[in-house]
């Protein structure tokens, strides 16, 4: 072993066994996921220390080995010894970096645990650090977005895969970037970090919902080319599996169908959050009271009551008080008068 990515040998075929046994080893990534996972598991014991009554929550520890997990999967089984060799692994592995990790690590909330586990002077230079004006900027969740979006079509949709494949280093940058962008666009729309920027849940919806389209653009444009976009895969010299056109087409499928399905997932983990969410839930339930309030209104004004209009309900409070209930109870009693005092259509 070299220290860095190994090739997969194109003579074997990627099978049903080769995708569980073939495995590569890559030091750096070996080595980076060990000390994050170390440094979380400190950070556990120590917030423990200091509040046995209020630990860790068991969730977040849960989510964030689960990304560390999914990066070693991506990185070192079959579909990192594989994804040089046939484009449709590479987009398994693309999902995986971009929209699969990232989300669980920023669920584990390390930055949090960071804080509550951290004294002067780490702690003091932690908060300087996410309340600068460059983490400020790169967490904004339309220039997360953007970013999102151009690490997809960039590396997908322009000669950089080719880049890639002849040079070992930008590979691995490329990894990098998968993480880093799916984290910083993640990090509003599912954690709770203390960054600066704090994304109401319908805007959570929204800019998931106009983010969804770029995976399906770009796995579109792939399904339909006509020819090999990456001719750089044709020097592995595969002698097996699908052609590379019919590869380039079932990298798209999975581009479209997985990353869609993916981002529903999301968009259901943000909707579950918002049903748990009590301030968004008494938010609501204030709304809702209002609208109700203001049809009362204006049912009451539509008959003629003269009666005092019943004022907006306050935050907390019901339109069943006796305020309420006695402005409805006028409402009912003018539809009856009005209604005994008109005469009725009559048929001849």
């Amino acid at each position: 072993m070299n220290g860095s990515w190994v090739l997969a040998d194109p003579s074997v075929p990627l099978n049903a066994h080769t995708a569980f046994t073939e495995w590569e080893f890559a030091p750096v990534v070996t080595v980076a996921v060990a000390l994050f996972a170390v440094l979380y598991a400190i950070g556990i014991w120590r917030v423990h220390r200091r509040h046995p009554s209020n630990p860790w929550p068991l969730l977040r520890s849960v989510a964030y080995y689960a990304g560390l997990l999914a990066v070693v999967i991506a990185t070192q089984s079959s579909v990192g010894a594989y994804d040089d060799v046939l484009f449709s692994v590479h987009m398994v592995q693309h999902l995986l970096l971009i929209m699969v990790a990232p989300p669980l690590l920023v669920v584990g909330r390390p930055v949090t645990l960071l804080l509550h586990a951290s004294r002067n002077p780490l702690h003091r230079w932690t908060l300087a650090v996410i309340r600068s004006r460059i983490v400020t900027a790169l967490t904004c969740p339309p220039v997360a977005a953007v970013i999102y979006a151009a690490t997809i079509v960039g590396t997908h949709l322009t000669g950089f895969m080719n880049v890639t494949l002849h040079h070992e280093n930008v590979h691995n940058a490329e990894h990098v970037l998968y993480l880093v962008a799916g984290y910083l666009y993640f990090l509003p729309l599912l954690g709770s970090e203390p960054i600066r920027w704090k994304m109401s849940f319908p805007s959570r919806f929204l800019l998931l919902a106009l983010s969804m389209p770029v995976d399906t653009f770009v796995g579109v444009v792939l399904l339909q080319a006509n020819h090999e976009l990456f001719p750089a895969y044709a020097d592995t010299s595969r002698t097996w599996g699908p052609s590379l056109l019919s590869d380039l087409h079932l990298g798209g499928a999975i581009m479209w169908v997985g990353g869609d399905a993916i981002m529903f997932v999301l968009i259901l983990c943000v909707f579950v959050m918002f049903l748990l969410d009590k301030q968004a839930a008494g938010s609501m339930g204030d709304w809702l009271e209002g609208a109700r309030a203001q049809a009362l209104r204006d049912n009451v004004a539509s008959v003629g009551a003269t009666a005092p209009v019943a004022t907006p309900p306050r935050p907390g409070q019901t339109i069943d008080d006796d305020e309420h209930l006695a402005a409805y109870n006028e409402y009912l009693s003018r539809l009856h008068s009005r209604g005994g005092s008109e005469p009725r259509d009559r048929k001849d």
